[in-house]
């Protein structure tokens, strides 16, 4: 099964790739770089003219190619390195005719628990929002309890703001539904003890990247002076960030993104570093279903998986008749899927514009003096 052609489509913040063989088979991939779709594509059409030709059953082969054969890293190679990956494994379920997760092993699980990513800034939305999310069936729900103006606010107000809408989500979903707190690495090493340990009580599952994630130490420092536990990663790309992070004490759930963390083969991998930590995966998930589907087939193989996260989204693409996925939810939940390789069928021509990430780029919040509220 030789490698005809790679084609690259970039559809507003979303990346999507397809690799077509000699014999006609295609395997559909996305990336999850959302900031720079178009550098990813770019490097897609860098790695065409090596794929061309090629054998299509040497994933990992082909992984450890694209990924040494320039002396440069970052989100946007291994974005590029992930939807090639998958649809490599696409391609390697259709030819065996088996689900991905069998080839990796077999199912670890009979369905996959879901926790639904809320929309909504204030209050009010966010009530909505949890009470939305526990008629459909979701046992566990993730939400930002920051107000958006967190960079200009006295210490006091902050921890007021982050409570009120924690109590009130807690409020109602009620003590059999799982709460996530997203904190969007808004906060300082300085500020997230103090607004983590007042998030406490509400029983969360884990506190999400409360800091910045350019520093290992300063993350793993975060995560061992908590009480409770921390969730992290969506915005680390390999198995020697994740194997640096865990042996610096960091995060106890870890949150690689399918379309950013190197695919399924580099995922499964990082899993297993989890497993050797004795920690757990909840994969980073919110643009749309063929990531939902990749995340799936790996959460499926592994004895790791907690709660893969979800959203909306994917059923506002699938009702678009371009996207049909063997993966579909059941209240809370994912079954599995038994048709073969990801199980995702696309026309290509027709994939909808969506708003996956809700801001644009440059969209930024600035402080009060006009400082970036992100630099620290």
């Amino acid at each position: 099964m030789r490698i005809a052609d790679v084609e690259s489509k970039v559809v507003r913040a979303a990346h999507y790739v397809r690799v077509i063989t000699e014999e006609g088979k295609v395997g559909i991939g996305q990336s999850g770089c959302w900031a720079y779709p178009h550098a990813v594509d770019s490097v897609i059409n860098a790695f065409r003219h090596y794929l061309r030709g090629k054998d299509a059953r040497a994933i990992e082969h082909h992984w450890n190619h694209l990924y040494r054969m320039g002396p440069f890293r970052g989100a946007v190679l291994t974005s590029a390195v992930s939807a090639i990956d998958i649809a490599l494994w696409d391609l390697a379920g259709q030819r065996l005719n088996a689900p991905i997760y069998e080839l990796l092993g077999g199912p670890t699980r009979e369905r996959i628990r879901l926790h639904l990513l809320l929309g909504g800034s204030t209050t009010d939305e966010l009530l909505q929002a949890a009470a939305e999310a526990v008629s459909l069936g979701f046992t566990a729900v993730k939400f930002d309890p920051l107000p958006s103006n967190v960079q200009d606010l006295s210490a006091r107000n902050l921890l007021a703001a982050a409570t009120e809408s924690a109590d009130a989500v807690r409020s109602a979903v009620g003590p059999d539904v799982d709460i996530i707190f997203e904190l969007h690495r808004k906060l300082s090493p300085l500020q997230a003890p103090q607004v983590m340990n007042a998030l406490l009580r509400f029983d969360p599952l884990f506190i999400e990247d409360p800091i910045q994630i350019d520093s290992l130490s300063q993350q793993s420092a975060v995560a061992r002076n908590h009480n409770g536990p921390i969730g992290g990663g969506e915005r680390l790309h390999t198995i020697w960030e994740f194997s640096d992070l865990l042996e610096l004490g960091g995060a106890q759930y870890v949150r690689p993104d399918l379309g950013t963390g190197g695919g399924i083969s580099h995922v499964r991998k990082i899993a297993a570093i989890a497993e050797a930590h004795h920690s757990v995966l909840v994969t980073h998930n919110c643009l749309g279903p063929i990531l939902t589907a990749a995340a799936a087939h790996v959460d499926a193989a592994i004895p790791n998986a907690l709660v893969q996260e979800y959203s909306l989204v994917d059923e506002q693409i699938t009702a678009s008749g371009a996207v049909d996925t063997g993966f579909t939810r059941d209240g809370g939940w994912l079954t599995l899927s038994d048709r073969p390789g990801l199980g995702v069928n696309v026309d290509w021509d027709s994939i909808p514009e969506v708003d996956l990430v809700g801001r644009e780029i440059h969209d930024i919040p600035l402080r009060a003096d006009g400082s970036v509220a992100y630099a620290v």
